[in-house]
């Protein structure tokens, strides 16, 4: 609090002179862009999980106060809310990466959901093992924004009827889901190249 009577006496006293401390001190503050928290929450997120995301544990983890937080973001939740839209298209990204090598449909996007939620334990829970509202359901998650991943595996089904093409998906995803949640838990210690022919088999069977 003394800080600004200082330097506005200093100011007085040494016009002309290079008044660094009060400039060094609007220049630290400014050092905290809105990026930096965003980037900062996301990364705390995805080592520590969405409940590690406090406002004190945020600003530890960025080496700041809790200040330039909040003068960015009305609260924790609209902050929370831009960490989940990163997650996403984070997931996206992953999958748009992940190796298609596979001809029988949904089998890559099965291995990119186990890969991911083996790799990505915190983003994985965030994403699909948290309640969302009904603009981000399991399917909008999956299939993307803009890269329709579900669409793209479903119209590579040869003779695909679209009456079945819900019920087709509902199958696959809770197959995989299962998958990927026993993989997280410890209960399916296998190799993509293990894991590789109980999918294709399985996912076969819902054609």
């Amino acid at each position: 609090m003394w800080l600004p009577v200082f330097c506005s006496i200093r100011g007085e006293m040494d016009k002309g002179h290079n008044t660094n401390l009060c400039e060094g001190t609007m220049a630290r503050k400014e050092q905290i862009s809105k990026q930096m928290i965003l980037d900062g929450a996301f990364d705390l997120v995805r080592t520590q999980g969405i409940e590690m995301l406090t406002a004190r544990k945020l600003a530890a983890h960025i080496s700041c106060s809790t200040q330039p937080i909040f003068r960015v973001y009305t609260n924790m939740e609209e902050l929370s809310n831009e960490v989940f839209i990163k997650a996403k298209a984070f997931y996206e990204e992953f999958c748009l990466n992940f190796e298609q090598k596979n001809e029988t449909p949904f089998v890559d996007l099965g291995l990119c959901y186990i890969t991911f939620a083996k790799k990505e334990l915190n983003l994985f829970k965030l994403l699909f093992l948290t309640a969302h509202d009904d603009n981000n359901t399991m399917y909008d998650l999956i299939n993307g924004a803009e890269n329709g991943f579900v669409i793209k595996q479903l119209r590579r089904i040869k003779n695909l009827d679209m009456n079945k093409a819900g019920d087709i998906f509902m199958k696959v995803f809770i197959f995989m889901h299962g998958m990927a949640c026993m993989a997280i838990c410890g209960e399916l210690d296998l190799t993509t190249e293990e894991i590789l022919p109980t999918l294709k088999e399985t996912i076969e069977g819902f054609f």
